[in-house]
């Protein structure tokens, strides 16, 4: 290939430098981010606790203690896989393509891409969804918390996680892989990000080396592989676990508590709302900017369903109920963060469609030499990601609900009666059962170290990706994002920060 030739491949703006702490950090968030989802699973569990008691006696720890309270495989870490696993997984991404396929959906171009090309999509993940969450209710009416999905998905969680961790991988290497087939004056407008061609396979292989991969494949046609994962298995995946946790937890004992109604809630409606909005994927960072690799296929197909469902893994276990006080306090957590977040991104929204629309008309602006403009008014004239403040918001209401976190298990029986019986799994040999209780105890306040992770970790992506969005704005506006910055200084919270 001539450097003429070259040069037309690759994006018109030109690698700007490594995020993420470079390939050190790259490697250490591959790896280091999927012990994470082990760690969830293993430290907070229905075994011995949350956290594990071990965790609160370091001085007492011992390598065989942890891993009986853990939960650890009995065929050790061949344990953590399983075919029949990982064949269900495969088959639900299958049924994924095949409603993506089969069902109606609304047909959209992307934006304008450097080859001057438009990608077109077809966006249908809230039918998808409707169709899936249907079967399951039918399933669960029919046969109760026994339904089979929810009780596979409880009682393979941490295969779940194996299987899901090993498509990302999979996904990540194909892509990074394939991209070198990019050619220039590409009929499919196939282009490299800007940030995924630095040379370094590890971060290259991390961030995504080509913008938006797609792949033809018989009976489906093209697939969008980037916007297929952006919004349809781990999504609907996090809502999926929920319910199957509060399956879990009907099971156990009998109700549903008020605590895991309204987390389900909440988070079910943040799902179905950007399912419904699925459209508006096309103007974000994911989609127009960042490569397809490891950081977007982790992020989508294991972190967020795995990491985002813990407080109603937490509930299915130990139940709190918040009474009218703690729901209406929750509620208006939740009810403020959302308006600020759909209202913030509807006005946009509305701004980019349509500058004349009678909602947005009023709105002051700036326009930037490149005919860009950009709003000073309205939610936009608060904040530059005024939006991130809503998110982070109902963040909150995700994790208020476990109140002060912290469970143990404890596990008791009648004395033995005679010489001969032993305190088995179970029951003795002369067949009193093994009793057990779930409480506080010395664990209480130590468990929201996980079940409050979620808020703590999103305030920290949303203001990283509020930086990253910085200084993409500056690279692209220049002196205009500096003007603009003077009209609206404050970047999520106004007045703070």
């Amino acid at each position: 290939m001539s450097k003429s030739e070259r040069k037309s491949v690759l994006p018109a703006e030109a690698s700007h430098g490594y995020e993420f702490g470079g390939p050190i950090g790259a490697f250490a968030t591959s790896f280091g981010l999927p012990l994470v989802c082990y760690l969830g699973s293993f430290l907070c569990n229905d075994v011995a606790g949350c956290p594990i008691p071990s965790i609160l006696h370091p001085s007492i720890l011992t390598l065989e203690k942890l891993k009986k309270e853990a939960g650890w495989p009995e065929d050790g870490i061949l344990g953590l896989g399983s075919f029949k696993v990982t064949g269900f997984v495969l088959a639900y991404y299958f049924s994924s393509l095949v409603l993506q396929t089969i069902l109606p959906g609304e047909e959209s171009q992307g934006v304008v891409l450097t080859s001057g090309g438009r990608l077109k999509y077809k966006f249908n993940a809230f039918n998808s969804a409707v169709v899936v969450v249907v079967v399951a209710l039918a399933g669960t009416i029919m046969q109760g918390p026994d339904f089979p999905l929810w009780t596979f998905l409880w009682e393979n969680y941490t295969q779940l996680i194996t299987a899901n961790l090993g498509i990302a991988f999979v996904l990540a290497t194909f892509v990074y892989i394939r991209s070198f087939s990019v050619k220039a004056g590409d009929l499919d407008h196939r282009e490299l990000a800007a940030g995924g061609h630095s040379g370094n396979l590890i971060y290259d292989w991390f961030i995504g080396r080509e913008l938006n991969p797609r792949i033809n494949l018989p009976l489906f046609g093209t697939i969008d592989i980037k916007a297929f994962c952006e919004l349809r298995p781990g999504l609907l995946g996090w809502i999926l676990l929920d319910l199957s946790f509060m399956a879990h937890q009907y099971k156990l004992y009998g109700s549903v508590s008020d605590s895991m109604v309204l987390i389900t809630i909440f988070q079910s409606l943040y799902v179905f709302d950007a399912l419904w909005m699925e459209p508006a994927i096309l103007t974000t960072m994911d989609i127009t900017t960042d490569g397809f690799g490891f950081m977007l296929a982790f992020g989508d197909l294991a972190w967020l369903p795995f990491i985002y469902s813990l407080q109603a893994r937490y509930l299915a276990v130990y139940p709190v109920h918040l009474g009218i006080v703690g729901i209406s306090g929750v509620l208006a957590v939740q009810g403020f963060g959302y308006y600020v977040f759909r209202s913030a991104n509807n006005e946009k929204n509305r701004f980019r469609t349509d500058p004349n629309d009678s909602k947005v008309a009023h709105l002051k602006y700036m326009e930037t030499a490149s005919g860009s403009k950009l709003l000073i008014s309205g939610w936009w004239g608060t904040a530059r990601h005024i939006n991130y403040l809503g998110d982070w918001i109902m963040a909150w209401s995700y994790c208020l609900p476990t109140g002060i976190a912290g469970y143990l298990v404890q596990h008791s029986s009648p004395a033995p009666m005679n010489d001969g019986q032993s305190l088995v799994a179970g029951s003795f040999l002369g067949g009193a059962p093994i009793t057990t209780k779930v409480v506080q105890g010395e664990a209480r306040g130590w468990g929201m170290a996980i079940t409050y992770f979620y808020v703590i970790y999103f305030g920290i992506l949303l203001v990283h990706r509020e930086m990253r969005d910085e200084e993409k704005c500056l690279r692209k506006y220049g002196k205009d994002w500096e003007e603009y910055r003077k009209k609206v200084p404050w970047r999520i919270l106004p007045g703070v920060y």
